[in-house]
């Protein structure tokens, strides 16, 4: 384990009040919040996003399975605590490259004995992979609810995200959906991606609105759209739900 390069996860992991991170992921999240103070709050209401997200599918759209791919250091609300509130029989299966999150992972799974949840070590960039690696434990002739949330940002475009995801969507079948969530090009965030990708940490890149929209093409992208992370679907419990948040989400169906 590398502990002088930044990790995100651990990263992520500081701005939801963790304790598993460095001093050089401290060092580079002063950085980061120098130019962008808010983004504790971005990761909070991506955490709450992906609640809603998937309490959607698993509770109106009936979704039993889910590949959470760029999974983070496990923390309150995983997609497999909120999945499992609504049906028990829910399986997931996470995707992670990150060893910090690999050593939390297997220890919440012995820590808590949950047999409907796997985690696999692989990386986005490889779909291939991550279907044959699922399918050990995913029926893929039944719905799938994909999670990309806050990992595409991670993808350059010579990586060819669009290409990507539609490789992971095409073994699905009807009904499966796919949440992603990502960052938006504006003044906003720029100065702090700038500060992460000098840091030598993995290079994130910013999209349009428009592009993140076109990553959810060939699906039916669920209302209200690709909108701020707060105002898809708000409940009264949901952060800053006025608030115009540079990190913008959205849901999708295949039909």
């Amino acid at each position: 384990m590398n502990t002088e390069i930044p990790s995100p996860a651990r990263i992520y992991d500081l701005w939801l009040g963790g304790k598993d991170n460095y001093e050089v992921d401290r060092v580079v999240s002063a950085q980061i919040l120098q130019a962008v103070p808010e983004l504790p709050i971005l990761a909070k209401t991506n955490r709450e996003f992906l609640g809603r997200a998937v309490r959607y599918m698993a509770a109106e759209a009936g979704i039993r399975q889910f590949l959470d791919i760029g999974t983070g250091i496990p923390t309150a609300d995983n997609t497999h605590q909120v999945a499992q509130s609504v049906s028990a029989d829910c399986k997931v299966v996470y995707v992670d490259n990150d060893p910090v999150v690999l050593a939390h992972a297997r220890a919440l799974l012995r820590a808590s004995g949950q047999g409907d949840t796997w985690f696999i070590d692989s990386d986005l960039r490889d779909p291939d992979k991550i279907i044959a690696a699922t399918g050990e434990y995913l029926d893929f002739s039944q719905p799938i609810g994909l999670m990309l949330l806050g990992v595409v940002d991670f993808l350059t475009d010579g990586d060819r995200p669009k290409e990507i995801i539609q490789r992971l969507m095409e073994p699905m079948v009807s009904g499966s959906h796919l949440a992603i969530s990502h960052g938006l090009v504006g003044k906003q965030l720029e100065e702090g991606v700038r500060s992460w990708n000098e840091s030598g940490g993995s290079p994130m890149t910013l999209r349009t609105h428009e592009e993140l929209t076109g990553l959810f093409d060939g699906l039916e992208l669920l209302e209200p759209g690709v909108v701020a992370l707060p105002r898809w679907r708000p409940t009264p419990e949901t952060l800053y739900a006025e608030r115009e948040a540079v990190y913008h989400a959205g849901v999708g169906r295949k039909p």
